[in-house]
C-alpha cells in the first residue's frame, strides 16, 4: 500500500511528521544547495461517489504551535460516546477547526451527527459497543476554514485547516503537528477524525503519520456536507482494515511486481486463488454486500492489468458504498487490534471476588458466547450468562485459592481467516476469596 499523508493548508505554514517522502533541491552556483525540499503522496477526493486520486506535492515546513491553555476551552475534552474503560474500547477522538469559543456546542453536534453517519456502515454498525469517543475542543480566532467558498480566502483556525491544498480544491488539510497536540489531549487516540468548519465538500488522509500518541491515521471530513463522512470511513479501511485501494489509473500500466501484502489485492485469478488457498478465496462465489459476487476482479491498487481486487465496486474503490466481505472480514480484525472482546462488568472490575458475590462481564458485540470455568473446568450450566455467584458454580469452601475464569468468543460469521479470528477471543479471571 502506497503511503498517503495530507498535507496543511496551503495559505498557512505548518510542520507535518510523515514517513514516506522524497526530496528535491535546486542548485545554487554562489554556494552549498539548500537543504532538500520534501514532498509528500497524497490522497483526495474529487467528488461524492467517485474515485480518489493521488498526487504528489511539496511539503511545508515550519514549528508546531503549542496549545493554547490561556484561550478558555482550548483543549478541553468531552465524551461522547463511553462504552467502557480506555484501553479496552477503540478510542476515536474527533478534533474541530475553524470553531471559534462560542461555537464549540456547534462542533459537538457535528460530531454526533458524523460519528451516527459512520458507525451505520457495516461492520461499524455491529460493533458500535466496540468504540468510546471523545471530542477535543480547538479554539479558532476565526469561523470557517481557508479556501472556503474560494480559493484565497484565509481564515485563522487552531488546525490551520484549508481547502486548495497545493491547489486542489477538494483536498482538505490540517496541520498535524497542531493535529497531535490536541489528540494527546484524549484520554486515549486509536483513530483521529478532523471535522473542519464547512460545508463545502471534500477531505483527506493521513496513513503512516509518525504519532507519539499512537493513533492509527488521521481523517479530515466537512462538518457540514452530508457526505464527507464518507472520506473518513474511506481512510478507515485504511488505518484500521489495513486495506488497500481498490481503484486504478490508466497510466499506472500493468502490474509485474510480487504478491502484495495488503488482503484485498492480488495476483492471483480465482482459480489460482483458490488452487492455493490464498487471499479471500474462503469467499469467493459468496455474495457480498457491496453488490455482486466475490471473484477476482482485474484492476486494483492503482494498477489496472496485473491486479485482482475482490468484488466490482466496494468504498475502496469508490465513496458512498459497502466494504466487501474480505474488507468487512479485515474491518473486524482492525477493531480487535484495539478492543477487547469482553471486559468485567462495573462493580466486577477487581482482581478478587468472594466466594459468594455476584461478578459479571460486558459483551459489547452480540455475537459474543461466553462460558464460565472454575480452576479451568467449565461449569456448563453457567454457558451463556453475564454474570454469576462462584458459589454456585461449585467453588468449594476449602480455603485454598480458586480462579474464576470467563473466556468470551466472537461467533460472527463476518470472518473466516484462522488468523483474523485469533483477534476475537478473550478472557478475564478473578481470584476467589473466602
Amino acid at each position: 500500500m502506497h503511503r498517503r499523508i495530507s498535507l496543511a493548508a496551503g495559505a498557512a505554514a505548518l510542520v507535518v511528521l510523515a514517513a514516506g517522502t522524497t526530496a528535491t533541491a535546486h542548485a545554487r552556483p554562489d554556494g552549498p544547495p539548500p537543504r532538500p525540499q520534501p514532498t509528500q503522496r497524497v490522497e483526495y477526493f474529487t467528488e461524492p461517489g467517485g474515485h480518489p486520486r493521488h498526487t504528489t506535492v511539496p511539503a511545508p515546513t515550519g514549528t508546531a504551535h503549542p496549545l493554547r491553555p490561556w484561550v478558555k476551552g482550548d483543549g478541553k475534552v468531552t465524551p461522547v460516546v463511553n462504552n467502557g474503560p480506555v484501553g479496552t474500547k477503540l478510542d476515536v477522538v474527533f478534533i474541530g477547526d475553524g470553531y471559534t469559543a462560542s461555537q464549540q456546542d456547534a462542533f459537538h453536534a457535528a460530531v454526533r451527527t458524523k460519528w451516527a453517519r459512520m458507525s451505520a456502515v457495516e461492520p461499524y454498525a455491529s460493533y458500535r459497543g466496540l468504540f468510546n469517543v471523545w471530542a477535543v475542543d480547538a479554539v479558532s480566532r476565526d469561523s470557517g476554514v481557508s479556501g472556503d467558498p474560494v480559493q484565497g480566502v484565509v481564515k485563522d483556525t487552531a488546525l490551520r485547516s484549508g481547502f486548495y491544498c497545493d491547489g486542489i480544491e477538494r483536498l482538505l488539510c490540517v496541520d498535524t503537528a497542531r493535529v497531535e497536540s490536541y489528540a494527546a489531549k484524549a484520554p486515549a487516540a486509536d483513530l483521529v477524525v478532523v471535522l473542519s468548519h464547512s460545508a463545502k465538500y471534500g477531505g483527506a488522509g493521513y496513513n503512516d503519520v509518525v504519532s507519539q500518541v499512537g493513533y492509527d491515521g488521521i481523517a479530515t471530513a466537512s462538518s457540514d456536507h452530508d457526505k464527507s463522512d464518507q472520506v473518513a470511513v474511506h481512510e478507515t479501511g485504511h488505518s484500521l482494515g489495513k486495506l488497500a485501494d481498490e481503484y486504478q489509473y490508466d497510466e499506472y500500466g500493468t502490474y509485474t511486481g510480487p504478491e502484495p501484502a495488503d488482503v484485498n489485492t492480488s495476483t492471483l485469478d480465482a482459480d489460482r486463488m483458490t488452487a492455493q488457498r490464498r487471499k479471500w478465496h474462503r469467499w469467493i462465489g459468496e455474495t457480498s454486500p457491496d453488490g455482486g459476487t466475490v471473484g477476482t476482479y482485474e484492476g486494483g491498487g492503482y494498477y489496472p492489468k496485473g491486479l485482482y481486487r475482490p468484488t466490482e465496486n466496494s468504498i475502496m474503490r469508490s465513496l458512498g458504498r459497502e466494504f466487501n466481505l474480505p474488507g468487512r472480514e479485515a474491518m473486524i480484525a482492525g477493531f480487535y487490534r484495539h478492543a477487547r472482546v469482553l471486559t468485567k462488568a462495573p462493580g466486577s472490575d477487581g482482581d478478587t471476588a468472594g466466594r459468594g458475590q455476584r461478578v459479571g462481564v460486558r459483551l459489547p458485540v452480540a455475537t459474543t458466547e461466553v462460558r464460565w470455568y472454575v480452576d479451568g473446568r467449565e461449569a456448563r450450566a453457567a454457558r451463556g450468562r453475564t454474570s454469576v455467584v462462584p458459589r454456585t458454580l461449585g467453588v468449594p469452601a476449602d480455603g485454598r485459592p480458586h480462579t474464576l475464569t470467563a473466556v468470551a468468543v466472537d461467533r460472527t460469521d463476518a470472518v473466516r481467516d484462522p488468523e483474523a479470528a485469533k483477534r476475537l477471543t478473550g478472557r478475564v479471571s478473578w481470584q476467589i476469596t473466602r
